[in-house]
């Protein structure tokens, strides 16, 4: 997959961090070839988290964060380390930059633990090496380098890309569900809320994933569903649909015919399937006026018709009868704090990586609050989820 092709979330997300001054951001421009970041010798020059696409081999496509000092003062300062601190959940490799002239601080001391305790993989880079007398070996996660020479920028690009690889492949999407030669179809609605002239991200996913399996992708609107399975020689293996028509979909699939939704899939490729499943269950529970969050990954225009502000919440009543307090958030401000939700409702988390919605996952369940994404939720409330897990198997008897 190019470069310019690749998601956001499935790219490998690489963060520089260090103090103000220490070249941070010297280092980020030598390291990509740009000018990324803006270099200033004025302190906390980086005011917030800055985003760059790159192709760094043999990796691939990666995702460059310049972040602001993590030493930076003051009541907006501490807003800015607390940003730098959340790029952390996103983060697959960390770059810490220190000043090779000075020894490490508390602030970097108490981020190098934090990056070790959410086991980030990382590169402690000393910058400002061509000040230095004598030029230390490198070590196993450390290297002397100097944005301003250009000493050791390329065996930093190499450790990064290696480091970063080290993880290993993710687990398909679609295709381990599939045999070469499977025809799927995947249900695709085209309404106000579709996007004008393409399909969302998800459904290109599927579609290439099925390729990648050598099934078949056979996609169609939800009102001419029936027409197409009645044109297939056999039933197809799989059909995939948009949650937002669960409940029409599932009355046209044959019972036999596996079923499954595009953000269930994503459940499973980004994060644990097994925690949003229980997790839907909990909206039983709810009681008029317990405050839920909904949460989105991306942000985008609300339509009259949204699925995360309007259509959720009216199937929730019309399943439950009661009225919760609802609060919304989107894109890459999450609440640390969710305690006083009862429940979380996520959508599938297409533009964040693994990384960012584990963690998100992960804050809820270490407090104790239920977590479940979009269409989980809706296979629960129209009394077909145990149908639509079906396909995967980890939930077969």
């Amino acid at each position: 997959m190019s470069l310019n092709a690749t998601p956001a979330g499935e790219r490998v997300h690489i963060a520089f961090f260090g103090r103000r001054n220490a070249g941070k951001s010297s280092l980020v421009n030598a390291f990509t070839g740009q000018d990324l970041a803006i270099v200033s010798d004025v302190k906390g020059t980086t005011t917030d988290p800055v985003y760059k696409a790159m192709e760094l081999l043999p990796l691939g496509p990666v995702q460059i964060i310049d972040t602001p000092g993590i030493d930076d003062e003051g009541a907006l300062g501490e807003l800015r380390v607390k940003k730098t601190r959340q790029v952390l959940n996103k983060t697959d490799l960390a770059i810490l930059v220190a000043d090779a002239t000075q020894p490490l601080g508390k602030a970097e001391e108490e981020l190098l633990a934090l990056i070790k305790d959410k086991g980030i993989p990382y590169l402690l880079a000393w910058n400002k090496a061509d000040l230095l007398d004598s030029v230390p070996e490198e070590g196993e996660n450390t290297l002397w380098v100097s944005a301003l020479t250009g000493l050791h920028i390329h065996e930093l690009k190499e450790k990064a890309a290696r480091l970063a690889g080290q993880e290993g492949p993710k687990r398909p999407l679609i295709a381990d569900l599939l045999q070469p030669g499977d025809t799927v179809v995947l249900v695709v609605p085209i309404d106000k809320a579709a996007p004008k002239g393409r399909l969302i991200l998800p459904q290109q996913q599927t579609i290439r994933d099925v390729l990648e399996a050598g099934a078949s992708a056979l996609v169609c609107r939800d009102t001419e569903l029936a027409l197409t399975l009645e044109g297939l020689p056999k039933p197809p293996r799989l059909v995939v649909t948009d949650s937002q028509v669960f409940g029409k979909v599932a009355q046209i699939v044959p019972r036999d015919v596996p079923l499954t939704s595009f953000s269930i899939l994503m459940a499973r490729y980004k994060g644990d399937l097994a925690l949003t499943v229980e997790g839907a269950r909990a909206v039983k529970e709810l009681k008029a006026g317990d405050k839920v969050l909904i949460a989105e990954g991306c942000t985008h225009h609300r339509q009259c018709e949204d699925i995360g502000t309007v259509k959720l919440p009216r199937w929730i009543h019309e399943a439950t009868g009661v009225e919760p307090d609802y609060t919304f958030c989107s894109g890459r401000e999450y609440p640390e704090d969710l305690t006083p939700y009862k429940l979380v409702i996520h959508c599938g988390g297409c533009t964040l990586g693994e990384r960012e919605m584990k963690y998100r996952q992960r804050t809820a369940a270490d407090q104790g609050i239920p977590i479940t994404n979009y269409g989980i939720l809706i296979a629960s409330l129209n009394g077909i989820l145990e149908r639509t897990l079906e396909p995967f198997p980890e939930f077969q008897a």
